[in-house]
């Protein structure tokens, strides 16, 4: 792994009023790192992604991109990032291929008909290319959103519970897709309640409470036998201090 620094949080803090969702977060990962964050619902992940993705702005702190502050708004950062979050950011009266050319325009790629085609192919939709959004599944309406996501090949890679509404299959094929993304090119952050498929894709390990990151380590220093137990023992340790 490269001593590079590629994707960098200092001491984001976000606030709602009086809860601090995010609370002095930091962490640094190099080139073609992932970093998987885990914690209980409540606990500030998804407001870090937004923070990371640059849909939020943090009260304090920054986002730096090897060694760029990222700036609010600015749309290198839009290119950089690709994003999936619970809002899926489809449309539902267009077709899947219709969605992925709309983002493909967006970004003002070239080779857009292979591109799509690749995309669909990748998570498992070519057949249901040209039928209209509305009516997939939850799980069907994830996986296009995940092909959304990697269609413009951003170098930083934002995952919110991309697990969320798959079956098996379904769920097989998003694993395949994410160990295609450890290429050593793209860096990623993963936020998931699913323990096991987290920790199988991490090179750095987060647990997330309160806001603030309780653990933060390689996945070589946490313990891959009996995570579980050790995650939920973290847990309820640092919610009894509060």
């Amino acid at each position: 792994m490269s001593d590079a620094v590629a994707l960098e949080a200092a001491g984001l803090v976000r606030e709602f009023g009086a809860l601090r969702a995010v609370d002095g977060i930091g962490f640094r990962l190099a080139p073609g790192e992932q970093l998987t964050v885990f914690g209980p619902n409540g606990a500030g992940k998804s407001t870090l992604l937004a923070l990371l993705a640059g849909s939020l702005r943090p009260d304090a702190g920054e986002v730096r991109w090897q060694g760029n502050p990222r700036v609010h708004g600015d749309l290198d950062w839009f290119r950089l990032v690709g994003v999936l979050s619970h809002q899926g950011f489809l449309y539902g009266h267009l077709t899947a291929a219709e969605n992925l050319r709309f983002h493909a325009d967006l970004h003002l790629l070239s080779s857009v008909d292979e591109r799509v085609g690749e995309a669909l192919r990748s998570v498992g939709l070519e057949a249901r290319a040209g039928d209209r959004v509305r009516t997939f599944s939850r799980g069907m309406k994830q996986r296009l959103a995940l092909a959304r996501t990697l269609l413009h090949e951003p170098p930083v890679v934002l995952l919110d519970e991309p697990y969320t509404g798959l079956d098996a299959h379904a769920a097989a094929l998003l694993r395949g897709v994410l160990a295609s993304l450890r290429d050593g090119q793209r860096t990623v952050v993963l936020v998931t309640h699913n323990l096991t498929q987290g920790l199988e894709q991490a090179d750095r390990v987060a647990i997330q409470v309160r806001g603030r990151f309780v653990v933060s380590a390689p996945r070589s220093e946490v313990p891959m036998e009996g995570f579980e137990g050790f995650y939920r023992d973290v847990v309820e340790g640092a919610e009894a201090r509060g």
